[in-house]
């Protein structure tokens, strides 16, 4: 188990429920959600349309959410202007560029340029979330991947702000395609291995892929077992990402997870999809009666059965005298 410092224990505590489950609303996509905007021509959207649609999102679910996931282009400041963001939630900002640089094969993730760890947290955030493409057996591309991390991990420390660290997986086998049954098979070492590896690192939760492809295994007897892995991997409390995956098979993803020792879930996509291709004068009554639902009953799954974050992190003992070496 970590020790947290005070100042990273009170930010954690304005990203949760009160007892310690992440109940987040991720809306940092950027050119990801371009295309789904525009698929053929998704240059063509413009920063506006990005943060008009954002604001309505955030606007409708952030009073539900335990906080917010933002990035700086489009959102952050953009929310907090427009009093979109309660002030009572907190949010997580992204640090990272989109992309990666290198071959498919060997994914180097780079940071935003011109934003930092300590703007973050001068504009208010609660957290960093930092996203990297990772394969644990990509050689020099995961040792420039965990550089990167250790990085973060010191300017987090020394701005006394959490890391929400978000590795995604790919193949390195250029026979072997994501979203296939070939990958799949490899995605529950994969995604294990890299826990391991990463969460020694130093980050404060982990934001984790559901450990087997629900598209190619429906054994929830597998899926049990896999989270059980999963969870005695992970050094530090991990939350789910919904990955893009439909909201009924993300639903089921919390359940299992949060039964084996998650502290909740981060889901984007998943909640909002239908928002997206509906027509301006249909989304007010998605929002009512598809969206809102669905977070709160995604809330009500991880707020019973989830692990709160406390357990797996030591909480100082602090007396009359702290603050004289703080």
């Amino acid at each position: 188990m970590t020790s947290l410092s005070a100042g990273k224990i009170r930010a954690l505590q304005t990203t949760s429920t009160p007892h310690g489950i992440f109940n987040i609303l991720a809306i940092d996509h950027r050119d990801s959600l371009r295309v789904v905007l525009n698929p053929d021509r998704p240059e063509l959207i413009p920063a506006s349309t990005l943060t008009a649609l954002k604001l309505s999102i955030i606007k409708r679910i952030a009073p539900l959410a335990s906080a917010v996931m933002l990035e700086p282009e489009y959102s952050a400041a953009q929310a907090i202007v427009a009093e979109a963001l309660p002030g009572r939630v907190g949010f997580l900002s992204a640090l990272e560029e989109q992309g990666y640089l290198g071959d498919p094969y060997g994914r180097q993730s780079t940071l935003l340029s011109g934003w930092s760890v300590a703007k973050a947290k001068r504009l208010g955030a609660s957290g960093i979330k930092l996203l990297i493409f990772y394969h644990p057996d990509s050689g020099k591309a995961a040792e420039h991947q965990e550089l990167l991390v250790k990085s973060v991990v010191s300017d987090c420390a020394r701005e006394e702000i959490p890391l929400f660290l978000e590795p995604l997986i790919y193949p390195l086998d250029p026979a072997v395609l994501p979203n296939t049954p070939e990958f799949a098979a490899q995605r529950r070492r994969i995604v294990i291995d890299t826990v391991k590896r990463l969460g020694t690192l130093g980050p404060d939760v982990l934001k984790i892929q559901f450990p087997l492809d629900a598209k190619y295994d429906s054994d929830k007897k597998e899926w049990e077992d896999a989270c059980a892995e999963l969870n005695d991997a992970a050094p530090v409390p991990w939350a789910l990402l919904s990955g893009g995956d439909p909201y009924e098979s993300f639903k089921e993803q919390v359940e299992v997870a949060c039964r084996a020792g998650c502290s909740g879930f981060m889901v984007g996509r998943a909640l909002w999809r239908e928002v997206i291709s509906a027509a301006e004068t249909e989304q007010e009554s998605i929002f009512q009666n598809v969206v809102r639902p669905r977070f709160e009953e995604l809330s009500e799954i991880a707020n019973a059965q989830g692990q709160g974050w406390q357990s797996r992190h030591k909480l100082p003992t602090v007396d009359e005298t702290w603050f004289r070496e703080y």
